[in-house]
């Protein structure tokens, strides 16, 4: 009991500290509604310390303020703030924006290309993205081991709210509806030839973007955060990686590789990163 009064009032600390006093009592005043029967409104506009531009959350049965708070409130991606030099990122998975807003306000000089296949998502992230301007290139669409077309499936995986929308093959005979590409093509369609952070959430889809032909473009990103949904996408993940050195961390869900490097025959120096410039808040 004593410990998790504890938690309570450290959140409760985190969140006054991250997005103000008056916000987080309004916060605790839509969640005494909700546990009360009482309707509330349906969209929340929020502007956490962290970034810019205010934000907009979905509200009542959304799982929208379950991604604030792992971003905004626990930083779950502030390990990331140290990385130098990001003028690239792909958030694949980018859900309704969040982790893109982090990262453009985090690394000033980078640009974004955010890829998600939820119509639903995807209508909050632009609005939570066009402040950005031509800083932000947003996709409808899935990424996947090659480019195709895939099927969307809701309501099936984890908890079954927006963050769990899964892309699946069309079954035998069927149309796919969701345009999905490769992370090589990817990486063409931002103009870049190096990818300086690949962020990947995107509910077990790793399974086909981390397989044998990954090695075709894991050589032009240098850092890659990703959730892994259970042991068979760890196991493929990492074994896409047998080929390049790095070094490996946790951030609660995240596992995070940095400075992906391809092995170096023994004897040979290392691949050097001097010169970075560190995240701007």
């Amino acid at each position: 009991m004593l410990a998790q009064m504890r938690f309570r009032a450290d959140l409760l600390n985190k969140w006054i500290r991250r997005v103000g006093l008056r916000p987080t009592l309004y916060w605790l005043f839509l969640r005494l509604c909700n546990k009360l029967g009482l309707s509330g409104p349906e969209r929340w506009s929020v502007h956490p310390h962290q970034v810019q531009h205010t934000l907009t959350a979905r509200l009542r049965d959304s799982s929208d303020m379950k991604a604030f708070n792992g971003i905004f409130i626990l930083e779950e991606y502030a390990a990331l703030r140290d990385l130098g030099n990001v003028l690239l990122v792909l958030d694949l998975g980018a859900n309704v924006g969040f982790s893109s807003a982090y990262f453009l306000n985090c690394f000033s000089k980078s640009r974004v290309l955010a890829v998600e296949p939820d119509e639903r998502n995807l209508a909050i992230c632009r609005i939570n993205l066009q402040a950005y301007g031509d800083r932000v290139q947003l996709l409808h669409g899935a990424v996947w081991g090659e480019q195709t077309t895939l099927s969307l499936s809701r309501g099936n995986f984890r908890d079954g709210r927006e963050w769990s929308t899964q892309v699946t093959q069309p079954l035998h005979g069927q149309a796919g509806d969701i345009q999905a590409w490769d992370v090589a093509s990817l990486i063409e369609m931002a103009g870049g030839t190096r990818v300086d952070l690949l962020k990947v959430d995107i509910e077990r889809a790793e399974l086909a973007v981390f397989d044998d032909k990954a090695k075709r473009w894991l050589s032009k990103v240098r850092n890659i955060c990703i959730e892994l949904h259970d042991q068979e996408c760890e196991n493929a993940f990492f074994h896409a990686l047998a080929d390049f050195d790095y070094a490996v961390e946790r951030s609660g869900e995240l596992t995070i590789c940095r400075h992906l490097r391809v092995k170096q025959a023994k004897g040979l120096p290392l691949e050097s990163h001097s010169g970075e410039t560190t995240c701007t808040f």
